[in-house]
């Protein structure tokens, strides 16, 4: 089945973009995560239709990926294909106040020609280190704004390879939610509209922002972001630091001093540490306050 199935995906990508047992550790911002059985990266909406229809087709498990900046894959790998998006799903382009990002493209492409274009709407999304896909998947959020107040429309493209377009209310954002969490459809692009500002005043926001990210958060060790979802009345961080879990280490894992809400890649932790130190917080949070914390970050593959 595997040589056969390797020779049928030649005839649907070129053999240069079908990578084998491709180590997980390189895509996730993690930097941990075993080897995909397969790592393959469609130029076009013909390839990727033509992937995702045969993928189903012969029910093989896969997942498109953007920056790897909300995902823990297990050591042993994903027994499946993971499908990033290549350079033609990265453009941005701007046309009045509105702009339209493949879903590759990286969101801080996006607030960058934004600024450039002297319109306002997308500073909170400097430094949120994913991908425009990634970010209709999760109603990507920071400093009191979210996808949900800029988006327009998104274009999906469904396991059937048929392109749809979703209006923002079709896409049911909600905190840390779309429909994407329960459609296995794909992020092509994205069409947010935004108002007229001045770029220095814009320039500044963003500065300001990133200035508070460097300050209170752990960016100088490996990490997914934010590791659990804001509990309704609570912040996870403080509930974290609360129950005396700042510096918490399992192997190599560790939960930040600097910001509790974090989980970070300390220095060779595995997917191993870092997934059991993310149960050990759940339980201690819920033994003290008897609040039970989600998973912001995307559990995946084999431990």
């Amino acid at each position: 089945m595997s040589e056969y199935f390797f020779d049928y995906l030649k005839t649907l990508i070129p053999e240069e973009r079908i990578r084998r047992n491709e180590l997980m550790s390189k895509h996730t911002t993690f930097r941990v995560g075993g080897p995909a059985d397969f790592f393959i990266t469609p130029e076009s909406t013909e390839e990727l239709s033509a992937l995702v229809r045969y993928l189903n087709l012969v029910d093989r498990e896969y997942m498109i990926v953007g920056n790897g900046s909300n995902l823990l894959v297990g050591d042993h790998g994903y027994r499946g294909v993971i499908i990033r998006l290549g350079e033609s799903f990265r453009k941005v382009e701007v046309d009045g106040n509105q702009i339209t990002a493949g879903g590759g493209a990286m969101l801080a492409s996006v607030a960058e020609a934004a600024c450039a274009s002297s319109l306002t709407g997308m500073e909170f999304a400097a430094g949120i280190p994913g991908t425009v896909g990634g970010a209709m998947v999760m109603n990507a959020g920071a400093y009191g704004s979210e996808m949900k107040d800029v988006v327009v429309s998104v274009d999906l493209m469904t396991p059937d390879g048929e392109i749809v377009r979703r209006s923002c209310e079709e896409m049911k954002f909600a905190y840390r939610r779309s429909i994407l969490h329960r459609d296995d459809s794909s992020v092509i692009s994205t069409v947010f509209t935004l108002k007229e500002g001045q770029q220095d005043t814009i320039r500044g926001r963003m500065n300001e922002l990133m200035e508070m990210r460097r300050a209170k958060q752990p960016l100088n060790f490996p990490s997914a972001g934010s590791t659990f979802k804001r509990p309704e009345g609570f912040f996870a961080g403080k509930l974290i630091m609360d129950a005396g879990l700042g510096g918490y280490m399992i192997g190599g894992a560790r939960v930040s001093e600097k910001h509790c809400g974090f989980v970070v890649n300390a220095g060779n932790a595995t997917a191993a540490d870092i997934l059991d130190l993310i149960h050990e917080v759940q339980e201690k949070v819920q033994e003290r306050f008897d609040v039970r914390l989600e998973p912001e970050v995307r559990i995946v593959g084999e431990f």
